[in-house]
């Protein structure tokens, strides 16, 4: 028979039509089809595309081999006699010999013996039936095996009780796989557990349209539950002895621990947190800590917990249950994901792009007119020119006619500021052909690539006007637009920023256009957007206009695998904290000590002064930042609450907030940082008119990005040698940038050679292969260090061999002979080396902030200019003005500043 699962499902279906046997379905509460080695299970009138395979997870590799033989054993079981009698009884002799026969032999169980002993063994279905079957507006659900188990095994963790407290953890199940309805399971079995008595359960999410998404979630599966939109109600339910489940948004939960005055005791409180990884960090997770001491608290995620996250995870009480991606796809339960890169090529008009830049940059010093052409040379900034918004806004226009229009599915175009995502709203229809709306924050909110101090534009001011003129406020406007993306026909593209990336299923939500940067978490939100299960739906797409495609290589790596919840890890991380929270009254210390010579501590213009001198200011602001992210880790960490007096921790708080005002006002008042506001809107202009783009390349045919060879392929068919070698050359060139000033004969010598390996590529002078092997021999020598010109005897001596550059470059046109030259440049490396180890060490140890000590630093540069005069000038007869010795002396101290720490 062809596809004998699928026909044997089609036929479940028919017969719980009107026409067909329906009555026969009336008490059915799991439905199966099972065709040898292979099978599939729902409940009633479940749709094909989600009827659910099921596997046993198991904790270790012991217990499922022990499962395995059980099973075995039990396959193999002799029936007893009287058994055999009333099977066998009416039917043909030679039918009981048959099976007679085969239990003589040893027989391996099937899929259909496992899918038997998995879901129909009697406890096994009695408990799917009462605690995994439930509806949701009216759908008939049942779990899936990974719901089933994650919940299972969440139960069993909550009845351990330690310390009069429940152990809680972190259950990781990717995008698409049900969490909320996990959510919903497990809050139903803490109800229903006998041993737990007037449990209170809390879920808290991180944003408003996750609240309201869980919290329909439940009331559609048919679960009392209270929305506490206020800290103060939040409040009156925690401390009342009503048995609703309570969802609420951080902030208010935030709130409702503030105005508790006594901590609530109770371990029979259970604590859900949606997306805990996003709300875990900083001080909310002590005053959840403090306030319900011994709370139980469960999260649940998506997307992988990256090393960092780790902290959240052991603060949670470790990992109950994870399901990847992997695991998902192969199970069909969400689709799988096909990737395309498209690029649009730009041209840039030179000539009046340089006349005019330098007309608007005319007031800047020349480092300031360097940064401002870094900041607008950027990608990011590129991506918003004009023309090339136009050329996408076609390109995507042409894409969705040809392969979605007229059909149900829909896409997501994500965009990388406000003003950029109503920029396509506004050339989609002027184009004409698809239908768009735009859903962003309010003006007043920072999202995308916006920044922190930029105004909204006149663009952003008119279009968030119409839309509050049409919906009346921002929480209308935005559930009016989600509303119609699901329900309507129109609009066929929904265009966000940072909106809907998370937490929006909406399974008709097909391709998704990315003309933005991401990374990490983000990325790997947004394109589970498109990967829910709809009936014809066969894969989501990810259109690429911007070039993520390594970013999701790398992603894909965490989001596809679970190696990164080692438990020594999560010990280390804990332990860590215990060693910087060691550190944080020496940071404090330190902080002050700048200011010791003030004796009016109230004093602020006195401090302002102090910090007129550059180094004292930089001292200032290495040391705040050290304290700072020190007392941020610390104050994540209940230990620290524990351990130090509320007073001492307030004044911590206190003095850094003090510290922090502070630098804003010096940075100001010293001009540390360049305001470029005023210059941003020419400079756009300039790059809207003169940067063209005249068409939309595909660079990569459409690749399913959990076909790792596949994806890999791609990967480097898409990057080549050129641009590998590229890649190289710009991590090479980032690390000499970084490394210069600690080197800088060095680092200058290959960043010359870096640039002619490049510029002859360009030129065509070499090949491909030869252009990656020129690049990779020099990032192997700049990584190593090594430079066949430096002199044996200072192979060992790395900052003997900066001293050894500088002074080679200025006795370059001093001596002809190279042999003389190398000679005296060797002596007077390793005699300044000597100099200054003498002056900055005390005990093996560089003298704490001796950079910043003129005594140290003055000393050094008279001595190292003496040095020059009597055994280089003198000795040797060359012509070496003072100022010329001065400034070797100079550069070799700013390289020991730094080598020397």
């Amino acid at each position: 028979m062809k596809d004998p699962l699928a026909q044997a499902i089609s036929q479940q279906l028919r017969n719980q039509q009107e026409d067909g046997i329906r009555s026969l379905y009336v008490y059915a509460q799991i439905i199966m089809c099972i065709a040898t080695q292979e099978a599939r299970y729902a409940t009633n009138a479940t749709q094909e595309k989600f009827w659910s395979i099921w596997k046993e997870k198991f904790n270790t590799k012991e217990n499922e081999e022990k499962h395995k033989s059980y099973l075995q054993d039990l396959k193999n079981q002799p029936l007893p006699i009287e058994q055999k009698e009333k099977l066998f009884g009416d039917r043909f002799k030679y039918v009981r010999d048959y099976f007679d026969e085969m239990e003589k032999e040893n027989i391996l169980p099937t899929v259909q013996d496992e899918y038997l002993y998995g879901l129909c063994r009697p406890e096994r279905l009695l408990d799917l039936i009462f605690n995994f079957v439930m509806f949701e507006s009216g759908d008939k659900k049942v779990a899936r095996y990974q719901q089933y188990f994650a919940v299972q095994k969440a139960m069993k963790r909550v009845l351990q009780i330690e310390n009069g407290r429940r152990k809680g953890g972190v259950i990781w199940h990717t995008q698409g796989s049900g969490k909320s309805l996990t959510m919903v399971m497990l809050a139903q079995a803490i109800a229903l557990e006998k041993s737990i008595r007037n449990p209170k359960i809390i879920l808290v999410t991180d944003r408003t349209d996750l609240d309201v998404q869980l919290t329909n979630t439940f009331r559609k599966c048919g679960m009392f539950v209270e929305n506490a939109t206020t800290g103060q109600r939040l409040v009156e339910l925690l401390e009342s002895k009503s048995d609703a489940v309570v969802t609420t948004i951080i902030n208010k939960f935030v709130a409702a621990m503030k105005k508790i005055k006594e901590p609530l005791f109770s371990k029979d409180i259970f604590v859900l947190v949606d997306e805990g990884h996003r709300t875990q960090y900083g001080t909310f997770n002590i005053e959840m800590q403090k306030t319900l001491p011994n709370a139980c608290y469960i999260a649940m995620t998506g997307t992988p917990l990256f090393r960092k996250d780790k902290n959240t995870a052991a603060k949670f009480g470790g990992i109950i249950d994870a399901y990847t991606v992997d695991e998902a796809v192969k199970d069909k339960a969400v689709v799988p994901l096909l990737y395309e890169g498209r690029v649009a090529k730009q041209n840039v008009n030179e000539n009046p792009i340089d006349t005019f830049f330098g007309m608007i940059s005319e007031p800047l010093t020349e480092y300031q007119k360097a940064d401002l052409k870094k900041k607008f040379s950027r990608a990011d900034q590129l991506n918003g020119a004009e023309q090339k918004i136009y050329a996408i806004a076609w390109d995507i226009s042409l894409h969705f006619k040809d392969n979605w229009q007229g059909t149900p599915f829909k896409a997501q175009l994500v965009c990388d500021k406000k003003v950029n995502a109503i920029r396509y709203k506004e050339f989609l229809d002027e184009i004409g052909i698809v239908s768009s709306e735009v859903l962003i924050s309010p003006i007043d909110e920072r999202e995308g690539e916006d920044s922190a101090y930029e105004k909204s534009s006149e663009t952003e001011n008119r279009f968030w006007s119409r839309m509050m003129d049409e919906h009346g406020n921002a929480k209308t406007y935005q559930k009016n637009i989600i509303s119609r993306f699901k329900n309507q026909k129109n609009p066929e593209i929904i265009i966000v920023v940072d909106k809907l990336l998370t937490g929006f299923d909406e399974p008709k939500n097909t391709i998704l256009y990315l003309t933005r940067n991401l990374q990490g978490h983000k990325l790997l939100q947004a394109i589970a957007r498109v990967n829910r299960i709809y009936p014809d739906k066969e894969f989501g797409y990810v259109i690429d206009y911007y070039g993520v495609i390594e970013n999701l290589d790398d992603a894909l790596l965490l989001y596809s695998s679970f190696e990164e919840f080692d438990p020594n890890d999560l010990e280390g991380i804990l332990v860590n904290i215990s060693e910087e929270i060691k550190k944080l009254p020496q940071k404090h210390s330190e902080l002050w000590d700048i200011f010791k010579t003030i004796s009016n501590k109230r004093d602020a213009e006195a401090y302002q002064l102090l910090l007129r001198d550059e180094g004292i200011r930089n001292l200032f602001y290495e040391k705040l930042a050290a304290f700072a992210k020190s007392l941020k880790l610390a104050l994540s960490s209940i230990q620290f609450h524990n351990e130090v007096e509320e007073k001492t921790i307030n004044r911590y708080k206190e003095d850094l907030s003090m510290f922090l005002k502070l630098r804003k006002a010096i940075v100001e008042r010293y001009s540390d940082e360049i305001d470029y506001r005023q210059y941003e809107g020419q400079i756009q202009k300039l790059i809207d008119t003169h940067i063209t783009t005249n068409k939309i390349e595909t660079i990569t045919e459409l690749v399913n990005i959990f076909d790792k060879e596949k994806f890999q392929q791609e990967l480097e068919n898409t990057i080549g040698k050129a641009a590998r070698a590229d890649k190289i050359a710009s991590r090479t060139a980032k690390h000499i940038s970084e490394k210069m000033h600690e080197d800088p004969a060095f680092y200058k010598k290959f960043s010359q050679l870096l640039k002619d390996a490049i510029a002859e590529y360009e030129v065509k002078r070499i090949l491909e292969t030869e252009y990656l092997k020129r690049v990779q021999e020099i990032m192997d020598n700049v990584l190593a260090h090594t430079d066949s010109d430096i002199p044996e005897t200072l192979q060992n001596k790395d900052v003997a061999k900066a001293f050894y550059g500088l002074c080679i470059e200025a006795l370059e046109d001093k001596i002809q002979d190279t042999v003389v030259k190398k000679e005296i440049a060797t002596q007077a490396a390793i005699n300044i080396d000597e100099m200054i180890l003498q002056a900055v060490l005390d005990n093996g140890s560089p003298i704490i902030d001796w950079q910043f000590k003129t005594n140290i630093t003055g000393k050094l540069q008279i001595d190292i200019g003496d040095y020059f005069i009597d055994e280089v000038r003198d000795k040797y007869n060359i012509s070496f003005s003072f100022d010329e010795m001065d400034d070797i002396a100079v550069q070799c101290i700013e390289v020991a500043k730094l080598r020397y720490k």
